[in-house]
């Protein structure tokens, strides 16, 4: 079984952005999103006006946790070859139930792609605003950045 990773949260986040499971390079560097071209630190630097996919990883936690954004995925573990969602096989969903205790002012929870966002009925039964959003990753590319990108400008409305 591979394991992913803890989140990445503060008592102030606001906004929480859940990916699948992180995939064969992230869980090599032991990042969220390590993978050159996935999408999702350009996609998120855009929307903050930061250069996001520029900084050291620890500097790309504390800018987002700034912002009062986390990070975390859906499943805690499952087995997998490959980096594929399509892949997963056996998966063991995270643990939700303390979100409120870890993160008292979470209101809107965002999906990076279809298979994260089949937790959403989940959490908006918690009384979180939900928000699915276009895969960052590169396997998906039935849209362009620029499409993803006004998607997921929808992260910031309202909210931050």
């Amino acid at each position: 079984m591979l394991q992913g990773f803890p989140p990445v949260l503060a008592n102030d986040t606001r906004v929480l952005i859940l990916g699948s499971f992180p995939g064969a390079a992230s869980l090599l560097a032991t990042q969220y999103y390590a993978h050159p071209r996935n999408q999702f630190w350009r996609l998120l630097g855009e929307l903050l006006n930061e250069p996001l996919a520029e900084l050291t990883y620890a500097v790309r936690l504390e800018r987002i946790l700034a912002y009062r954004i986390g990070l975390w995925d859906v499943l805690a573990a499952c087995q997998r070859q490959g980096s594929l969602d399509t892949a997963i096989r056996q998966a063991a969903p995270n643990d939700f139930s303390g979100l409120q205790q870890c993160a008292p002012r979470l209101e809107k929870i965002c999906f990076n792609g279809k298979t994260a966002g089949r937790f959403a009925p989940v959490l908006q039964a918690a009384g979180y605003q939900t928000l699915a959003l276009p895969s960052s990753s590169p396997a998906y590319a039935a849209l362009s950045f620029e499409q993803k990108l006004h998607a997921w400008r929808e992260i910031l409305h309202d909210k931050l």
